[in-house]
């Protein structure tokens, strides 16, 4: 199915709440309302509202809409602030919600249920605490989302979580977000050849999950997901994790005031200056860890036999091809010991498929810059570098 992209990144703004906590302000006290709005704008947001009913403990946010780094204000209606108290020149709010919210654009409709947000922060003006000036907030639940593209859902996802455990004596944030289920209608796919895949596979409609988790240390920038898992049920779980170091407040704050710089421009302007820019913050980043790990429920026996059948032999055929090829296409990275350990996992996994993992654990932190030199110099010894390593079929 085709979607345009001024329809995608509708879309992909509505993910946006469920990850920077939603604001708004008191009509009484346009002090208040001061902070809120100066507290989004310092996390690259703009926000507005046509009105404010209630008083100072409970009230609700008439028409608001949000502005980040598209130039048309994203309009999302109500939100409703409950218990509401000052806090050391902040605000602390015990319950933050939206309204229902629905949006269609190009034949795709978004929906989504009140988004409902605990225990948010509203920190001071200049104050100087772990987090300084960002909004925090305990933890969050939107119970279900759904993508319709016409009469028919093509993709839906019910209770989402989130925690958020901020940082306190010198510890780290904590974060995690699950869903309960998700649904996907892959019959909707519009390209021929990837519907006779899906077909043949099985896969017109899948279902699965999604499990979250990871730390930020604000001190250091060092930041870690330590798990990343999209789970489908009856193919396979694909996980990720990654560290990297010196993501610190000034670091995003460059980079929000960089993107407001590169949105403010006009349509087709020049904005190599800014991506120059914004590579030199990057360079502030270094690079710890990250994996890449496939545990297969079922999937990679079916694609073999699918690939097999397309070309007249058994998956059994197409799996000896594959651990044939391997060792040829891996010649190239100037890595025989890599190469050999490649080799290796992908025959024990296509023997037997359980898991496949690809790892990058450099002894030590590497800096960006050293990576991007490396990546345009000499990119097959990145492999060497980063201390990348596969593993099959491993707990």
């Amino acid at each position: 199915m085709t979607i345009r992209r001024s329809t995608l990144n509708k879309l992909a703004f509505s993910t946006f709440l469920l990850t920077l906590p939603l604001n708004a302000a008191f009509a009484q006290d346009a002090a208040v309302a001061d902070r809120l709005k100066a507290a989004l704008a310092a996390q690259g947001v703009d926000i507005s509202w046509t009105g404010v009913t209630g008083d100072a403990s409970s009230m609700v946010l008439q028409g608001v809409a949000f502005k980040p780094a598209e130039k048309e204000a994203f309009k999302i209606g109500d939100i409703k602030l409950e218990g509401v108290t000052e806090a050391n020149g902040g605000y602390e709010i015990e319950t933050v919600s939206t309204s229902a919210f629905q949006h269609s654009e190009n034949g795709v409709t978004l929906d989504l249920s009140p988004f409902i947000i605990h225990d948010m922060t509203v920190p001071a003006d200049g104050a100087t605490g772990p987090l300084g000036s960002m909004m925090m907030y305990k933890s969050a639940e939107l119970d279900n989302m759904t993508v319709k593209v016409g009469d028919k859902t093509a993709f839906s996802m019910d209770g989402l979580g989130i925690e958020i455990t901020p940082p306190a004596d010198g510890k780290a944030m904590e974060f995690s977000g699950t869903t309960e289920k998700f649904n996907a209608d892959l019959t909707l796919v519009e390209d021929p050849k990837s519907k006779d895949v899906i077909n043949a596979l099985g896969y017109q409609n899948i279902t699965g999950n999604l499990e979250m988790a990871g730390t930020w240390q604000p001190a250091d920038g060092k930041m870690e997901l330590s798990k990343y898992d999209i789970s489908v049920d009856n193919a396979g779980t694909l996980g990720m994790t990654f560290g990297l170091g010196g993501y610190t407040l000034d670091v995003i704050k460059s980079l929000q005031e960089m993107q407001k710089k590169m949105a403010a421009q006009p349509e087709g302007a020049d904005n190599s200056a800014q991506g120059m820019a914004m590579l030199g913050v990057l360079q502030q980043l270094s690079f710890n860890s990250a994996s890449i790990r496939f545990d297969d429920d079922s999937l990679t026996n079916k694609v073999l036999d699918y690939v097999g059948k397309q070309q007249g032999m058994s998956g059994k055929d197409i799996a000896n091809q594959a651990k044939a090829i391997v060792p040829f296409g891996m010649a190239q990275l100037n890595n025989p010991e890599l190469t050999a350990q490649v080799s290796a996992a992908v025959g024990e996994y296509l023997d037997d498929p359980q898991s496949l993992e690809i790892l990058a654990e450099p002894p030590a932190a590497v800096p960006f810059a050293l990576i991007m030199a490396g990546a345009m110099s000499n990119p097959v010894d990145l492999t060497k570098t980063l201390g990348v390593t596969v593993k099959a079929n491993e707990d």
